[in-house]
């Protein structure tokens, strides 16, 4: 890798109902910046009052199929936490030097350093990473994934 990483920790969060180009571009980036990060994992709980327009998989069935992943490309530089909430340890960890995120959820990075400030805590490095765009020019996303309008590379799926 040869290039000096930027951060120590940083955090990346998701659902990850579905590792698609865009998450690994997204983690991609977090790792290629960062000794260390924290990935926050949705729950099922947080998954559900989120309102995804599609069933999410179990909490352990998502956990296990991003620490395959991760463990192929990343292993020992990630831990895994259970996000319950839309922040999870982004406002607490005082240690974290930045956040990895999408234009789609810029906003939520912001409001995490506004927690940080009132709380005393640095405010994060919000690096925004481009989405991932299907074949169609429109972002790959689980949803369009679950309803069978792309695959998790962003090629369009046959008619049937």
């Amino acid at each position: 890798m040869g290039c000096k990483r930027l951060f120590r920790l940083a955090c990346v969060g998701g659902t990850f109902e579905t590792i698609h180009a865009g998450h690994r571009r997204l983690l991609h980036e977090a790792f290629e910046s960062s000794d260390y990060v924290l990935i926050g994992l949705t729950s099922d709980e947080l998954a559900l009052k989120l309102g995804k327009p599609y069933k999410v998989s179990p909490y352990m069935d998502r956990e296990k199929m991003l620490r395959v992943y991760l463990d192929s490309r990343y292993r020992g530089r990630y831990s895994i936490v259970k996000l319950n909430d839309v922040y999870g340890v982004a406002i607490d960890v005082a240690e974290l030097e930045a956040i990895f995120v999408t234009e789609e959820t810029r906003a939520r990075a912001e409001e995490i350093n506004r927690i940080r400030v009132s709380r005393g805590l640095n405010p994060l490095e919000i690096v925004i990473v481009p989405l991932v765009l299907a074949e169609d020019g429109r972002p790959i996303s689980s949803t369009r994934i679950k309803k069978g309008e792309i695959d998790p590379e962003g090629r369009l799926k046959p008619f049937r």
